[in-house]
Order: structure tokens, then C-alpha cells, then sequence
């Protein structure tokens, strides 16, 4: 039996008190933080495939459906493989998966806008001062290193150039940014006229022309250049880059995920997660339905229901759902009410995100909404959410990490652990 709709979670401690800045009022810590182990005793999830939904997608037209109410307009809902767990009509191929994900019905965020809100999600921080906050991938690769050593710690497949990537944290952790996954990795091949001693020869007197420069200007931001060439070129030599060649890959397969750049990037998180990326993130535009609604979600949830569905499935087959997190995220939801546009507007009050595998107890619904416009039960915030990813991951939530500017962060704010999920 999938277990019933949870209605309640122990919630770990604030930590109000041991880190009370925030990204725009950081101050230096005058004691060192208190010692307080927030992580589990194993981690639950090795990898997290995160798919990010730019533009705000529509919590009463996908995940966070409300039977019944005037706000879903002429949204219906679907039965799901889980009992009591329904969704949009229009995520049917989705809807045979969500026995592995749980639904978290309760989120609310306090920015309302794009840019701050995107920000807010990915980085637990919101946008403000000069210091940039490192995402979810970067601090992975900090705490725990790669996974494989001759390909990126986390990658980013989008066509977004405003990621936060790794903020204040050094260049080796920053994630690769892939703007089109059909192309595989570009310019990662050596021309074919250069020999290999050439091209080691080459490397080798970059460096020495640089010995001096760098020998003057001792800072970090210089050796980041360095590091980053080091790293490029190992990703060259090594025989994981076909890691990043979706041609390997069966037309069946292709077909299975979708001929669009969103369905491609998911195959392609599937491929990178295989060979050791353990943080990929695939994004899918356009959810920003301020007129036509209820024609453009259709649309979009086209796209995502087949890539999700192929994703889920594949990963389930291949034995690597179980320590593999899929995430589903957006910046914030859409007005329940429907303007005179047959449009939704931005609604950062009350919306929806959703976790597959990863060591979650598959079936589940958490918190809860008054119609989608109030969240009425286990309200939920953007750091929360990175503190759940982070809990299943093993990254210690407690563990203090300063800036340029001698300020103090950690992973996920005072974000707390959804414990009870898992």
C-alpha cells in the first residue's frame, strides 16, 4: 500500500539564533556557531536531477490542484498511481509516477518578481548587496568533491545566462553551463592537425609565461583562471566526455524523452548522473502565463509531462531512482484568480514543488492550501526545500562557510529539513 497523505512533519530546530544574518544584513560572528548535527546518519540520495520551471509555473494547473474549487478554472484533475494523490489532467503520463514522488503543496516565498525569485530558489538568499550566493551543485562539489574526477561536479543545461552558479565560492566548483544538450560539449576536442605533445607543449609554456603573474598577484580569482584550464583540459582527455554525446543514445530513446531541448536534457542528465555528475539541472521556460493560461500550460505540460515521465521511468528501470533525487522547482505560482487576459499573474503566496526518489517516501501529499490562495497547513519556503535536497544529500546544514567579505552562509540559511518525507 502507498502510504496516506501526511498531514504533519517534525520539524528540526530554527537556527534563528545561531545564524541570524541574512544575505542583505550579514554580520561576522562574534562566537563560533554552535554545533548542531543537521544531517542524516547516511545519506539518503547521492545524485539530484533538478528541473527548474522559469517563469513561474502554475501550481492549480499542475501539481497543486484543488478538486473542485473556482480557482482551478477549467483545469480538471487526475487520478495518480498513488492513492488519494491527484494532479492536473494535464501531466497524464506523469501522473503513473507520482507512487515515488511527494508532492510539497505549501510553499510560499517572499519574492514576487523573476529575477528574485529565481535567485531566492536556487541560492536560499535573496538578491540584494554586492555578495553573489553560491547554488546547490556548488556546494555539493565544496563539501563532498566530484564524484568523477574528469568531468564537472554539477552542470547546468540551460539557455539561461542569469544562473547564480557558485557565487562567492572559487571557480573549481562553479557548474558547467550547457546551452543546447543535442550539441554535446563544444569546443572539448583538441584540433585534429595538433598532436598530443604539441598540445601538451603548448599547456605547458602557458604556464610558465604565467609563473611570474601569478607569483605577484597571490589572489584567488587569478588562480581560478589557471584551475579552470587545468580542469578543461582533463574533461578533454578524458574517456567519461561521451558522457556528454546524446547520439550514443537509441532513437527509441530519444523519441521516449521528446525531440525538444527540454525532453534532450533530461536524457542527458540521465547520461551525466551515470557517469558521475552528481547535481544536474535542466530548465524549461515560458510558464510566465499572464494571458492564455489555460491554452499555454497545456502546452508546456506537454513538453514536461513527456521528458518527466521518460525520465522517472528510465531512472526507476536502470535501478538509479532509489539514490537519485528528481526535483521539481519554480520561482513562485499564479494567482488563483484568473484575470481578464485568461491569465494567471505571478503568486508567490501559495505554490507547489515535487520530489521523486532520492529515499522519499513515494505517494505522499505535504501541506496543505485554502484553494490554492493560503497555505493552510506545514507552510514551506524556498530554504526549506534546499535544506530537504541538502538533508538527503548529507551536507551539514550547521556547517559555516564565509565569504570574500568575511561574511558567514551556510547551505540553506536557516532553511529546516522536511525529516518526516523520508
Amino acid at each position: 500500500m502507498t502510504p496516506p497523505a501526511v498531514s504533519s512533519s517534525p520539524r528540526l530546530p530554527r537556527l534563528a539564533s545561531v545564524f541570524p544574518c541574512s544575505a542583505g544584513s550579514a554580520r561576522e560572528l562574534s562566537e563560533p556557531p554552535l554545533k548542531v548535527p543537521l544531517k542524516p546518519n547516511k545519506s539518503t540520495a547521492r545524485n539530484v536531477i533538478y528541473l527548474y520551471m522559469s517563469g513561474g509555473m502554475s501550481h492549480l494547473d499542475t501539481f497543486g490542484v484543488v478538486p473542485g474549487a473556482d480557482t482551478m478554472g477549467p483545469t480538471q484533475v487526475l487520478k495518480t498511481s498513488a492513492d488519494g494523490v491527484q494532479i492536473s489532467e494535464n501531466l497524464p503520463l506523469t501522473a503513473k509516477y507520482m507512487h515515488h514522488g511527494v508532492i510539497l503543496n505549501s510553499m510560499t516565498s517572499t519574492q514576487g518578481a523573476h529575477a528574485q525569485g529565481n535567485y531566492f530558489q536556487h541560492t536560499s538568499y535573496t538578491l540584494r548587496g554586492a555578495t553573489k550566493h553560491p547554488t546547490m551543485g556548488a556546494w555539493l562539489t565544496k563539501f563532498q568533491g566530484k564524484s568523477n574526477p574528469s568531468l564537472p561536479g554539477s552542470v547546468v543545461i540551460t539557455g539561461d545566462s542569469k544562473h547564480p552558479g557558485a557565487g562567492f565560492f572559487e571557480a573549481a566548483v562553479a557548474p558547467l553551463v550547457v546551452n543546447n544538450p543535442a550539441a554535446g560539449l563544444q569546443n572539448s576536442h583538441k584540433l585534429a592537425a595538433l598532436t598530443e605533445d604539441d598540445l601538451n607543449y603548448r599547456i605547458s609554456l602557458s604556464g610558465k609565461l604565467d609563473t611570474a603573474f601569478q607569483s605577484a598577484y597571490e589572489y584567488k580569482g587569478v588562480k581560478s583562471y589557471s584551475d579552470v584550464y587545468s580542469e578543461a583540459v582533463k574533461v578533454m582527455k578524458s574517456d567519461d566526455l561521451v558522457a556528454f554525446d546524446i547520439t550514443k543514445e537509441p532513437d527509441l530513446m530519444h523519441d521516449l524523452y521528446g525531440g525538444d531541448s527540454f525532453g534532450q536534457g533530461c536524457l542527458l542528465a540521465r547520461r551525466l548522473v551515470e557517469h558521475g555528475v552528481r547535481h544536474v539541472e535542466v530548465s524549461l521556460g515560458g510558464w510566465d502565463t499572464h494571458q492564455d493560461n489555460f491554452v499555454r500550460v497545456p502546452e508546456k505540460c506537454a513538453i514536461l509531462d513527456q521528458a518527466l515521465a521518460a525520465l522517472l521511468g528510465d531512472l526507476d528501470r536502470r535501478g538509479m531512482l532509489n539514490d537519485t533525487m528528481v526535483v521539481l522547482a519554480s520561482e513562485f505560482g499564479r494567482t488563483p484568480k484568473i484575470n481578464e487576459r485568461n491569465g494567471r499573474d505571478h503568486y508567490p503566496k501559495a505554490f507547489t514543488s515535487v520530489i521523486w526518489g532520492g529515499g522519499v517516501k513515494g505517494g505522499q501529499v505535504y501541506g496543505k492550501t485554502d484553494k490554492g490562495i493560503e497555505v493552510t497547513e506545514n507552510k514551506l519556503t524556498p530554504p526549506d526545500l534546499n535544506a530537504t535536497i541538502a538533508y538527503a544529500l548529507g551536507l551539514p546544514l550547521d556547517q559555516v562557510i564565509y565569504s570574500s567579505s568575511k561574511r558567514p552562509f551556510t547551505v540553506a540559511d536557516k532553511g529546516q529539513p522536511i525529516t518526516s518525507i523520508f
